[in-house]
């Protein structure tokens, strides 16, 4: 049995026993809802996360039992241990909102109003905290930051104008790869995530810097503009691979596989592999490479939150109405007025998007 003491800590009026040098955000993420505070940078897999973009600050108004005077300053949930006694404050506390809201202002600064271009757009956490926290407007005036968009080898694209700097994929490609060849270069305002001379990322286990990006400034140039994630079914997939654990997640749309992911809890971050019993990050094959569901043994549809606009319609005890047409029409079928399939080119059946090596745009179909 363990020897490490518990402590008990109070978040939201809600109390809850952690092991010492738990943080706050980790405890409060034991409690669930909306009572863990949000999180752009910190991953749970990733040492030294966590302490850079400030979203997730809440107020202490009792440090412990023997000292329980209120920390001055709103802190950083996934920096700050909890001590016995300790109680916190973040949906009930008015000062944490405030700050919340205006770091997501700070956020959003130069980032760049395109999510209805973005692949990112329905599982992007800025999104999501942009609604909740940011206002409808903005206060600054003047030019926003860009930089030209730069192709990090054959399978990544980067969007550094929609970079929050939360230094994920730069811990990701130190601690999962081999050798990180990218990272943060300039200071302040022109700081930016690149490589050295334009270098392209070759490592196997590169591609997991796109599952790591909380925006879409990294993204998977296989599946760029092919489809959107809500009308994406994601199911959970394994195969037999000799670099990874080869347990995925299938993004399809019928029989067609558009993307293949690493399996992500309701944090969003990825999953430990029961099968190794280590995090569940996937190589650059199973990513990439396969995209055939004959390739992969198809185990079941994926966790997806309710709320999430990816989870709509896709649960496995989902009742539906009944048809109500049928019961009108006296159980007679409708009759289609004017079927337009035969005579316009809009549906190409020969058309596989999850086969085209890139981009799905018009070009395509001049080609044929």
């Amino acid at each position: 049995m363990s020897d490490t003491p518990l402590f008990k800590v109070t978040i939201d009026n809600i109390t809850v026993e952690v092991p010492a040098g738990t943080t706050i955000l980790q405890a409060a993420r034991q409690v669930g809802g909306d009572v863990a505070p949000p999180a752009m940078c910190f991953y749970t897999p990733l040492e030294g996360s966590g302490g850079k973009c400030r979203t997730c600050l809440v107020e202490v108004s009792k440090g412990s039992e023997k000292d329980p005077r209120p920390m001055p300053k709103l802190v950083a949930s996934c920096r700050t241990t909890v001590m016995d006694g300790m109680e916190v404050k973040n949906i009930t506390s008015d000062r944490v909102q405030d700050a919340r809201a205006g770091v997501v202002e700070f956020l959003l600064l130069n980032h760049p109003l395109d999510c209805p271009i973005c692949d990112q757009a329905g599982e992007c956490h800025l999104q999501d905290l942009g609604y909740e926290h940011g206002s409808s407007g903005t206060r600054y005036e003047f030019q926003r930051r860009t930089f030209e968009k730069h192709d990090l080898g054959k399978y990544i694209q980067l969007h550094m104008t929609r970079c929050i700097l939360c230094y994920r994929c730069v811990f990701t490609a130190a601690q999962v790869t081999n050798s990180r060849e990218h990272g943060v270069l300039d200071r302040g305002d022109h700081a930016q995530i690149a490589t050295y001379i334009e270098k392209s990322l070759e490592n196997d286990f590169i591609g997991n810097v796109i599952d790591v990006c909380p925006v879409g400034a990294l993204t998977d140039k296989t599946f760029r503009f092919k489809n959107r994630v809500w009308f994406t079914k994601p199911v959970y997939a394994s195969c037999d691979c000799d670099k990874c654990c080869g347990e995925v997640t299938l993004w399809m749309r019928g029989d067609e596989v558009f993307r293949v992911t690493a399996r992500k809890d309701e944090w969003g971050e990825i999953k430990t592999s029961p099968k190794t019993g280590k995090t569940g990050w996937i190589c650059n094959d199973c990513r990439f490479e396969k995209k055939k569901l004959s390739q992969w043994k198809v185990e079941g549809l994926a966790d997806i939150s309710r709320h999430s606009v990816i989870g709509q319609g896709k649960y496995p005890l989902l009742e539906k109405s009944n048809e109500t047409i049928s019961k009108v029409l006296d159980g007679r079928k409708p009759r289609l007025l004017m079927d337009i399939h035969s005579v316009s080119e809009v549906n190409r059946p020969e058309i596989d998007l999850s086969e085209i090596n890139g981009p799905a745009t018009s070009s395509i179909f001049k080609k044929q």
